[in-house]
């Protein structure tokens, strides 16, 4: 297990260096940050190089830390069936510039939970083939995810099925 997350580390600081936020470890889950516009090159590296072999990605989720700066993060959970070996991509989105590429061209799997968190936060996934709520009704100006969203939901904002 230390050997490919050492050479998932050696590989990604190599080719991707300046691109690259951070790297951390906690209770041996790896997470790397990188910057969003370099997010499609380096998942095409990482699915495509012979060793890591990342195939699949389980999941994608976002984040609102409502905060000034970057207060979204989307997070990729990726996941290499040769090696068993998971961690975490993490891509920064601002609120004045919610566009993030589409990793479904690369991982078709990822179609549903990009489209899931378009429609609690309101990230746009670029190049996605079928970008529309699942949820929520295409009409419905909110997303419930946001931490500015009352706890209880607005009311009147969607209607009700009667009992």
């Amino acid at each position: 297990m230390e050997n490919i997350k050492q050479a998932l580390l050696d590989k990604l600081t190599n080719k991707f260096s300046s691109f690259i936020v951070s790297k951390k470890e906690f209770q041996g889950d790896l997470t790397v940050e990188i910057k969003k516009e370099k997010l499609l090159d380096i998942c095409t590296f990482l699915r495509d190089d012979f060793e890591l072999s990342f195939e699949m990605c389980k999941d994608v989720v976002g984040v609102d830390y409502n905060r000034p700066e970057s207060r979204f993060e989307v997070v990729y959970n990726l996941y290499s069936l040769k090696n068993k070996f998971r961690f975490l991509l993490k891509v920064k989105v601002d609120e004045s510039d919610l566009h993030v590429p589409s990793v479904v061209n690369i991982w078709p799997g990822a179609n549903w939970p990009e489209r899931e968190v378009y429609d609690f936060f309101g990230i746009i996934y670029d190049g996605h083939p079928d970008l529309r709520r699942i949820y929520m009704p295409e009409e419905f100006e909110h997303y419930p995810l946001r931490k500015e969203f009352p706890l209880m939901g607005i009311p009147g904002s969607i209607p009700l099925p009667y009992k």
